[in-house]
């Protein structure tokens, strides 16, 4: 039998019932929590790795455990962003509100206190490590380096907090990204005070000014509830396996029932957006995670809308965005679903990854959601430095327009002007977009845009965002514009199975439709660079 994800193992553990019989569930949290599942379970399990959206499917299995009394969750290191941080948290909660729920954290950091944040009982050992600095964000700039190797960045953008392109144009941060980097952390600091120490009854004003280094101190200042170790709390006991399959497998009857119950469909956007179809992650580090096609995410759009049992959508993006040809079309498809679109933003959902959303019914985000970035950029790498140091000869024959993509040689100024011009269209275009989606003036949106970011909690502010929430509250929105029950079944929907050669069908549109890009090949980016580490 292979062996199950280390972050599937559910251990189970006695906590007063005197026949030993398990009635507590020991929950171990560690690693990434990719958003959805890929569409590689075997890989997965090989990789023991576990998604968010299994994780929330497994605390729905605990809480409709009649025999489980309560629940410990060991937190291991979480190497997940801070929106990941807080939804997890937030399905605790919910777990909570029908189980005992205890969170145990012998590491203390930013992201264990805020996954924990909504449950009543938080227990730390006596030799808990603690480490609550606050936040940081670092960025590596290349371009002192590769100037010294004779390679330059040209980095036309639009506009001043953009920023996509220029760890490589510059050897230093700009005012522009320091401010609006410096607006982020601040207010994921005032939301995380406000989360962590609102859920335990502290007055933590000047936290991040204190030296906090043991249990002890955490316990003073109400960031925990209790010291203990986790035996303390549970007795483990010998595996009970038919207890362990009855948590583990899924319920195969009731999602059978699902899909033809009216119900919401989930369209996922995930990784950098591209034109044509979805690729997953391939077997191999250096190469790129996974990217949302549009040509997959328009059908599966498609697909949801024509389904007679879908009521309503929901469109989950995590995504630093990518093509703005690719945003404008998936743009355009949630624009034109007679279903009503709830928009859901992951870690970050910025540049492309607003525009895929702009025109949604409803927009929900975390409030340390990366968004905004409304602005595009067009660059590339040149190296004729490089070239003259290591005796290579590029040689032209030919238009020079036709060479605008080459890193042998530096826009031109005719080039550069007509990089600029499509820039400005596809900004014009892009605010129009927003604008019309969230019945903001035109004006409003450039002053809001202008390439720079702004977490979910700022954008609610300035009318970018809806609501604060998770994937659970733009379930609810979905279920509530759809006029939908609260437990309506909600499917993930794709595009289906392509093959190469494949054909698709349709029949005519109501009206005629011209081409939906008039450059050819794509140069101009609504993009986010997520190279920056918020630590």
């Amino acid at each position: 039998m292979a062996p199950l994800p280390e972050k599937l193992r559910l251990s189970l553990a006695r906590g007063t019932a005197a026949d030993g019989t398990p009635d507590w569930v020991v929950l171990d949290l560690h690693g990434h929590y990719p958003t959805h599942r890929t569409n590689a379970p075997v890989q997965d399990l090989l990789q023991r790795n576990e998604s968010f959206e299994a994780l929330t499917a497994r605390l729905e299995k605990l809480a409709g455990a009649e025999w489980v009394r309560g629940v410990l969750v060991r937190l291991g290191e979480l190497k997940v962003g801070l929106a990941t941080a807080h939804a997890i948290g937030l399905a605790l909660g919910r777990l909570a509100e029908s189980k005992r729920v205890v969170g145990y954290v012998p590491q203390v950091t930013m992201r264990s206190l805020l996954a924990t944040a909504p449950l009543t009982e938080v227990v730390a050992p006596e030799s808990a490590e603690v480490s609550l600095p606050g936040f940081a964000a670092e960025q590596v700039f290349y371009g002192a380096f590769l100037g010294r190797h004779g390679i330059t960045f040209e980095n036309l953008r639009i506009r001043e907090y953009k920023s996509a392109l220029t760890r490589f144009s510059q050897d230093h941060m700009d005012e522009y990204d320091r401010e609006q980097l410096t607006a982020y952390l601040r207010s994921a600091e005032r939301s995380w005070l406000a989360h962590v120490p609102e859920a335990r009854g502290a007055d933590d004003e000047s936290l991040f000014e204190t030296t906090l280094t043991n249990a002890q101190q955490l316990l003073d200042v109400g960031l925990i509830t209790r010291i203990a170790y986790d035996d303390e709390i549970v007795t483990p006991v010998d595996q009970h396996w038919g207890r362990t399959i009855e948590l583990m497998m899924p319920d195969l009857a009731m999602r059978k029932i699902g899909r033809k119950a009216d119900g919401v469909a989930v369209v996922p956007v995930v990784g950098p957006i591209v034109s044509g179809r979805s690729r997953g992650t391939p077997p191999l580090p250096f190469l790129p995670g996974p990217m949302s096609g549009s040509d997959s995410v328009v059908a599966a759009l498609r697909k949801a809308d024509r389904d007679e049992h879908t009521k309503a959508v929901v469109l989950f993006v995590d995504s630093p965005g990518g093509s703005a040809l690719a945003s404008d079309v998936v743009c355009r498809a949630v624009a034109r679903c007679t279903k009503p679109v709830v928009a859901v933003m992951g870690e970050v959902a910025g540049s492309g990854g607003y525009y895929v959303l702009a025109q949604a019914d409803h927009v929900v985000a975390d409030p340390y959601t990366i968004t905004g970035s409304i602005g595009v950029v067009v660059g590339k790498p040149v190296l004729s430095q490089f070239d003259d140091r290591h005796g290579l000869n590029p040689e032209v024959v030919g238009r020079d327009r036709a060479l605008f993509e080459s890193p042998h040689r530096p826009f031109s100024d005719e080039e550069r002007a007509w990089a600029e011009k499509m820039m400005d269209e596809v900004y014009v275009r892009f605010v129009d977009r927003v604008a019309a989606g969230r019945h903001l003036s035109r004006e409003r949106v450039d002053e809001i845009g202008r390439g720079r970011i702004w977490s979910g909690q700022d954008a609610k502010e300035i009318g970018l965002v809806d609501e604060l929430g998770d994937l659970d509250a733009g379930l609810a929105a979905a279920r509530r514009l759809g006029r939908l029950p609260d437990d309506a079944p909600v499917r993930t929907v794709s595009a289906g199975p392509s093959l190469p050669g494949l054909p698709t069908f349709g029949k005519d549109a109501p009206g005629a439709l011209g081409g939906l890009w008039p450059f050819g090949s794509e140069k101009v980016l609504a993009f986010l660079d997520r190279s920056i580490t918020i630590r």
